[in-house]
């Protein structure tokens, strides 16, 4: 499995989520810097230009899945349309930002990939993970009270990074019923 992102907040919980799960027998991350991170089933590619994966290719075949957690549609369909090259028909999991671009979204999924678009919303770190930025790591402490709360009155809306890497686990295995999910479809699977 390839993780694009790992160093982002959701990134780090997809990444913590795959070393935990006995389905994963193996992670590449591929960034722009290292992920800090060691582990038997974890291999990196420091790569900085995701627009282009030419130099890295020999290093992306024969993975069956792929989670992008960056966030930017331009760079996610970069990633897919090499996928697809490589390895038509393998799973194409895509965290999108917010203020979602249809038109990247609608490429990526026009893709001869399982390919699925994640929208979460604002996912909150959980398992250890810190957000890296100082404004994002006091936003996280401030709602951190409120979110059981927010959790049962707005079920549709909340989520954590954990469960965004265990649902994208699920969904690259046996696949999910709409290929854009939201909170509530993440939280479900």
């Amino acid at each position: 499995m390839i993780l694009f992102g790992a160093a982002g907040t959701v990134g780090r919980g997809v990444l913590r989520a795959c070393l935990l799960d006995d389905r994963v027998t193996a992670v590449l991350a591929v960034g722009p810097a290292p992920t800090g991170v060691v582990h038997d089933r974890l291999r990196e590619i420091v790569h900085a230009d995701l627009l282009d994966l030419t130099p890295i290719e020999a290093g992306l075949r024969g993975h069956d899945a792929c989670f992008f957690c960056p966030g930017e549609p331009e760079h996610a369909y970069a990633a897919g349309e090499t996928l697809a090259r490589l390895t038509p028909g393998s799973a194409f999991v895509y965290v999108s930002a917010g203020g979602a671009d249809g038109a990247a979204e609608d490429a990526l999924l026009a893709l001869p990939l399982r390919a699925y678009v994640f929208r979460p919303g604002p996912a909150r770190p959980a398992g250890g993970v810190t957000a890296r930025t100082g404004l994002h790591r006091l936003a996280y402490i401030v709602v951190r009270p409120l979110y059981p709360v927010l959790r049962r009155v707005f079920p549709a809306t909340a989520t954590t990074a954990g469960q965004i890497g265990r649902a994208m686990i699920t969904v690259a295995e046996r696949g999910a019923p709409r290929r854009v999910l939201g909170p509530a479809d993440i939280n479900a699977l």
